[in-house]
C-alpha cells in the first residue's frame, strides 16, 4: 500500500518544481509589512509586561504566552532569512536574520547551517542526530540494554520532551558546537559571534531596565517560545504515517509530502506561527518565503491530496508516538511495542 501511494505521489506531482517556482520570488513589501506587524506588537507586549510586574506576575506570565507566539513569528522571519528566501538580496537576509537572533535566543548562522542540512536529509535514518528529534527504530530499541531503554523512555516523556527539552535546546544545544556535520568548523566562529550578539543585546537591555526585571520578563517569554517551537516541530515530523528511510531508498519528494504534515489550524494561528503549519510545502521548496506558503497551498490543492492533515485535537495523540516501525512504516507507541514483543516471543 505504501509503495502504491508513493507511485501516485510521484505521478501526480511530477511537475512540482514548475508549480512552486512563482511562489519563491521574495517580496520586499510583504517582508517589511511582516516585520512591522511582528516586532511592533512584540515590543508593545514587552513594555506592557515590564509595567505588569508592578501589578501581578500572573499577568506578566499570561502576557508572556502571547509574546512567546510573537517570538515564534520573529523566529520564522529569522528562519526564512537562513533559507535566503525572505529578501532578494543576501545581505538583507543576513542583517535581518542576525537582528532576529537576540529575540529568539537562537544563533542565526549556526542554526541556519544545521537547519538547511535537515532539509536536505529530512527523514533519513542515518542523520537523525542533526536538526531532528531523536527517534529510534523498533530494532534499535529492542537491542538496547534496560538502562538505555529507560533513558530513551525518559527522553520521550512529554514533560522532558516539551518542557525540559526546549530549555536544554535553547540554553545548551544552540550555545555549543555540538552538531558536527561536514564543514562544521567553518560555522564555529559564526556561532561564537552569534552568541556574542545575543549576549551583547541582553547585557544592554538588562543594564537599561534592571537585570531582575529583564530576567523575569525574558525567561518566561523564551521558555514559552521554546515549548511552542518544539511542539510544532514534533507535530510536523512525528505523525503516525510519517516517512523515514535509509539513504539507499530515500526519496526527496516523498519525504516532503509524507514526512511532513499540514497542521490545519485557524487562520490567526497560522498568522502567529508564520504559516509553518504548511510544513509539507515548506519542505517541498524551502525557497518559498513564509508569506507565500498559504497562497501556494490554496492555489494548488494537489499538494493537499496526499499530505497528512492534523488538527490541534488530533495532534495531541501524537504525544504517544515513540518508535519507528520499519515493517509497517509508521510510528508506534511503547504499548504497541510490548504487544509486538509478546507476539514475537510466542511465535
Amino acid at each position: 500500500m505504501t509503495q502504491d501511494i508513493e507511485k501516485k505521489i510521484k505521478r501526480d506531482l511530477k511537475g512540482w518544481t514548475k508549480i512552486v517556482r512563482k511562489y519563491t520570488k521574495p517580496s520586499s513589501t510583504k517582508a517589511l509589512i511582516q516585520i512591522l506587524n511582528t516586532f511592533i506588537p512584540y515590543l508593545a507586549l514587552w513594555v506592557l509586561m515590564y509595567f505588569s510586574l508592578n501589578w501581578s506576575y500572573l499577568i506578566t506570565l499570561a502576557l508572556a504566552v502571547v509574546a512567546g507566539f510573537f517570538t515564534v513569528r520573529i523566529f520564522i522571519i529569522q528562519h526564512d532569512c537562513g533559507h535566503q528566501n525572505y529578501f532578494k538580496r543576501k545581505w538583507m537576509n543576513q542583517v535581518v536574520g542576525s537582528f532576529c537572533s537576540p529575540f529568539s535566543f537562537i544563533p542565526y548562522r549556526y542554526w541556519a547551517v544545521n537547519h538547511n542540512f535537515h532539509h536536505v536529509h529530512s527523514g533519513q535514518l542515518e542523520t537523525r542526530t542533526v536538526g531532528d528529534i531523536d527517534t529510534l527504530t523498533v530494532a534499535e530499541y529492542r537491542a538496547l540494554t534496560p538502562i538505555k531503554r529507560f533513558r530513551y523512555r525518559l527522553f520521550r516523556n512529554p514533560f522532558v520532551l516539551f518542557f525540559i527539552g526546549p530549555i536544554y535546546y535553547l540554553a545548551v544545544v544552540n550555545r555549543l558546537p555540538l552538531s558536527q556535520i561536514e564543514g562544521w568548523r567553518k560555522t564555529l566562529t559564526k556561532l561564537i559571534s552569534d552568541n556574542l550578539i545575543v549576549a551583547g543585546a541582553y547585557c544592554l537591555v538588562g543594564f537599561l531596565v534592571g537585570w531582575q526585571k529583564f530576567l523575569l520578563i525574558q525567561i518566561p517569554v523564551t521558555i514559552f517560545f521554546g515549548i511552542i517551537a518544539v511542539w510544532f516541530f514534533y507535530v510536523q515530523h512525528q505523525h503516525e504515517h510519517a516517512y523515514k528511510s535509509w539513504k539507499a531508498n530515500w526519496d526527496y519528494l516523498i519525504s516532503a509530502i509524507k514526512g511532513s504534515t499540514y497542521y490545519k489550524l485557524p487562520r490567526f494561528m497560522h498568522w502567529l506561527t508564520g504559516n509553518i503549519g504548511y510544513h509539507h510545502i515548506h519542505h517541498l521548496s524551502s525557497g518559498i518565503p513564509n508569506y507565500n506558503l498559504r497562497k501556494c497551498a490554496e492555489e494548488n490543492p494537489i499538494f493537499q491530496k496526499y499530505v497528512t492533515k492534523i488538527t490541534f485535537w488530533k495532534s495531541l495523540k501524537l504525544i504517544t508516538h515513540k518508535l519507528w516501525d520499519e515493517e509497517s512504516s509508521r510510528m508506534i507507541t511503547f504499548a504497541e511495542f510490548r504487544k509486538m514483543e509478546k507476539m514475537r516471543m510466542a511465535a
